[in-house]
């Protein structure tokens, strides 16, 4: 699949002014909290990097899905939540400083755990996996200046004009919303005629994958007793993954574009449950 230039340049871009505008909403005192009550920190980084990816070899087996699919739908089960999942959370009320601390604790441990969870994705399902490594100082330089750089400067300005910081912020949503929409756009007519027949492979093992993320967030509200915005941040960092990662993995490292499949549809299809989590975030946060 090849990316157009609003996914290979246009995204990019429009998510840096995005997370500097969401660091006008933030104070370090929000971090501090994340330090304080660590429960979501801890239950969001254990269901990311390890109850995800058991859940996606469980699903490849139950549906019997085809051997490359199968092995791609570990790889997109073991990548972390991207931006849009930060994006996400502020625009459904949720608790942003823990969004970015989950996103950033994954993105950072993935960068060890991601290859290893291909190549025995790839020796359960295709009888003998192919050895990667991921560009570690890429990724790391590329999550630094799409998240931690703009967020930073956009809580300096805050810090330094709150008037500013006030009038900026109120802007963002709407540009955050046209941004997902112009995404959904643009995936579905990348896939073109393939999305009938890519929706019935890997759909139904994306769609559950999807809700059994946003379910292990949602339901530590009971379980775990987390504060409703932490449960609600916590489903949104699992069901909204970074799928440009999982399709640089395996359309450009391991060169498989069968292996792309459930990036390429899980990409399209968890704009449609993230809207409905910003619905749900802002009707239940109405009042706050």
């Amino acid at each position: 699949m090849e990316h157009s230039a609003l996914i290979s340049i246009g995204l990019p871009v429009a998510l840096i002014i995005i997370m500097a505008g969401i660091g006008l909403s933030l104070r370090p005192g929000d971090f501090v909290h994340v330090a304080r009550r660590p429960r979501g920190l801890v239950w969001g980084s254990l269901a990311q990097l390890v109850l995800m990816p058991a859940l996606a070899f469980l699903l490849a087996w139950a549906l019997a899905l085809p051997p490359l699919v199968a092995a791609g739908l570990v790889v997109l089960a073991a990548c972390p939540g991207g931006t849009s999942s930060n994006l996400i959370t502020y625009l459904a009320r949720g608790h942003l400083a823990l969004s970015i601390s989950l996103t950033v604790t994954a993105s950072l441990v993935t960068i060890l755990t991601l290859p290893l969870l291909t190549n025995l994705a790839l020796d359960v399902f295709a009888e003998g996996g192919q050895r990667l490594q991921l560009p570690v100082l890429q990724t790391v330089a590329m999550l630094a200046v799409i998240t931690v750089i703009p967020v930073a400067a956009g809580m300096g300005v805050r810090w330094r004009a709150p008037a500013l910081a006030a009038r900026a912020e109120r802007a963002v949503g709407l540009f955050g919303a046209v941004v997902l929409a112009a995404l959904i756009l643009t995936i579905a007519v990348q896939l073109g005629d393939r999305l009938p027949q890519l929706l019935v492979q890997a759909g139904p093992a994306c769609v559950a994958l999807n809700l059994a993320g946003i379910a292990l967030g949602l339901l530590a509200t009971r379980g775990l007793g987390l504060p409703p915005a932490d449960a609600l941040t916590v489903a949104v960092e699992l069901g909204i993954k970074n799928g440009t990662l999982g399709l640089m993995v395996t359309m450009t490292l391991l060169d498989s574009p069968e292996m792309g499949v459930p990036s390429a549809i899980y990409g399209l299809l968890m704009y449609g449950f993230g809207v409905g989590l910003i619905w749900l975030g802002r009707r239940r946060f109405a009042a706050a």
